[in-house]
């Protein structure tokens, strides 16, 4: 050891001190307990800063300053140790290490390998911290979070910046990723498509408008198209039980629901993007190809009516059963109700339970009859004739799709609630806040990362990720870090080794890596 890491480990214990002293001390005797939780989280920070810095300065130590070997046989020189700032949880740190060059070669940095350092200044528990916080909240309240909670200080243009990056590889992540186990699978793989506006930023005219016309906007929207493939256990139940349960016409009703729940989607997986519906169909086509197996007893396409929709559905998923959604079915006979008898009618609910029973028993063409001659009835008003007519197109044009008895007799969900849900929550609660406006590319990343983190494979593509990274940057295999990150973890297997003297085996078997130096020093922007 150096002086210098001997000063920084008297720091550190002198830090450690003034922490039990704080919280024993004669102050402590009078504290509250928001007063001493708030102090020690930011004398934790600064011990982090300082042991962070201590790491560094043992790694930089360990370092060889002798003539340094590249992968091409090039004799490198030392010269210097260099300056790299790292932007971590805890703060600013500085990191030297050892530079070696040589004239026509250039230079390198082998720590940035061993390391795995990335090709910028902000460690990677920062970015995926402000990336988690970015994708479920707007940029501006990300940084204040930071910026409150551990004093750091990210623009939002770094966060949206980090969120471009991160996501680039979730494409790759995903096509590499290994499909559920047939055995963690349902029999009945189901899959859902719809859309979704983001509103978006619109070129500035030549000639920008003080005050906007009639109906003119500032922005426009375009399209997120949002799909989910899932598999969900057959359910199988009869019409009279989904009117019964949709509108709760009997007391016991709850308690059947909860006698015997609906199954739930399993290993649901959802994507969103603004590239267009072939694109979008496109993507979903491979998930179900992963998914595919002997398992798998039926297929069905759950969709809402949206004619483009089903028409790439039928093309792409020949194969799938398509399904309209009962939910939106049933919107038309709401209008039906709410033009014939007014939305404060005692007989308005009656009514939906009775045609919503016909719909499900397989009489829908004869509603369409029912409708098209009321329709024409000289009591019926013009608004009443309107939604009459819509109604009966509706159906006749989705006839096909609304087999409803077979669907309910086979077990399959007949309501795209997934789908829909996914929508709301996915896009619109992140996109369409307030004055915001995106351009194509930033709503695209944000929706990946989003994606990575709906679908529950936010470490795993991290992970990916930084391997991904470290492939790039360096050409070497990624360095081990499992043994260091489970022991800093995993209190328990701690205590085990500690009072049995077992080893555990990711620790045991865990074998060092040989860094390959990268080639040009000058791909790493803050090697220097």
């Amino acid at each position: 050891m150096t002086s210098n890491s001997q000063e920084i480990i008297h720091d550190i214990r002198a830090e450690l001190e003034k922490m039990i002293n704080f919280v024993t001390g004669e102050q402590a005797r009078t504290a509250t307990a928001d007063h001493i939780e708030r102090g020690l989280f930011k004398l934790l920070i600064r011990l982090g800063a300082k042991l962070l810095t201590l790491f560094f300065v043992m790694r930089a130590q360990a370092c060889s300053r002798d003539t340094l070997q590249t992968a091409e046989g090039h004799q490198l020189y030392y010269q210097r140790d260099t300056k790299r700032d790292y932007f971590s949880i805890f703060g600013k740190v500085a990191l030297w290490r050892p530079y070696f060059y040589k004239t026509g070669v250039g230079g390198q940095t082998p720590l940035d390998a061993e390391l795995s350092l990335g090709d910028d200044c902000y460690s990677d528990l920062v970015r995926e911290v402000s990336e988690y916080l970015g994708v479920y909240s707007v940029y501006h309240k990300t940084t204040d979070i930071l910026k409150r909670l551990l004093g750091l200080r990210l623009s939002t243009r770094v966060v949206e910046e980090n969120i471009a990056e991160d996501a680039a590889a979730v494409e790759a992540y995903y096509a590499q990723k290994v499909p559920p186990a047939p055995t963690a699978e349902a029999e009945i793989l189901v899959i859902q498509a719809d859309g979704k506006g983001v509103p978006m930023i619109l070129e500035a005219p030549a000639e920008p408008k003080t005050r906007l016309g009639k109906g003119e906007k500032r922005g426009h929207k375009k399209e997120a198209v949002v799909t989910t493939v899932y598999t969900i256990t057959a359910a199988p139940r009869t019409p009279q039980a989904v009117v019964d349960s949709f509108f709760d016409q009997k007391q016991d009703a709850a308690a059947a629901k909860a006698d015997s729940p609906h199954p739930a989607p399993q290993n649901k997986h959802v994507w969103a993007t603004l590239d267009g519906k072939d694109a979008a169909l496109a993507r979903l086509a491979k998930q179900v190809a992963l998914r595919q197996g002997s398992h798998i007893q039926h297929q069905v396409a759950l969709c809402d009516g949206c004619e483009a929709l089903q028409s790439r559905l039928a093309n792409q998923f020949s194969d799938f059963t398509q399904v309209l959604d009962f939910i939106h079915a049933d919107e038309y006979l709401w209008n039906v109700a709410n033009s014939l008898l007014g939305e404060t009618n005692e007989q308005r609910i009656p009514w939906m339970a009775e045609h919503t029973l016909q719909m499900l028993s397989g009489q829908t063409e004869q509603l369409i009859a029912d409708f098209r001659c009321l329709s024409q009835a000289p009591a019926t008003t013009s608004n009443q004739r309107e939604q009459l007519i819509q109604a009966a197109n509706y159906f006749e044009r989705n006839l096909p799709y609304m087999d409803y008895p077979t669907y309910l007799a086979r077990g399959w969900p007949i309501a795209s609630g997934v789908i829909e849900g996914a929508c709301r929550h996915f896009v619109k609660d992140r996109c369409e806040l307030s004055g915001m406006r995106w351009n194509q590319d930033g709503a695209e990343h944000l929706l990946r990362l989003r994606a990575v983190a709906e679908n529950d494979d936010w470490d795993t593509y991290h992970d990916f990720r930084k391997r991904q990274r470290h492939a790039r940057l360096y050409r070497s295999p990624f360095p081990s870090q499992t043994a260091l990150e489970f022991q800093a973890v995993d209190d328990v297997a701690i205590a085990k080794t500690a009072t049995s003297g077992a080893t555990d085996h990711r620790v045991a078997t865990s074998q060092p890596v040989n860094v390959c130096r990268p080639k040009n020093y000058a791909e790493l922007p803050l090697a220097v």
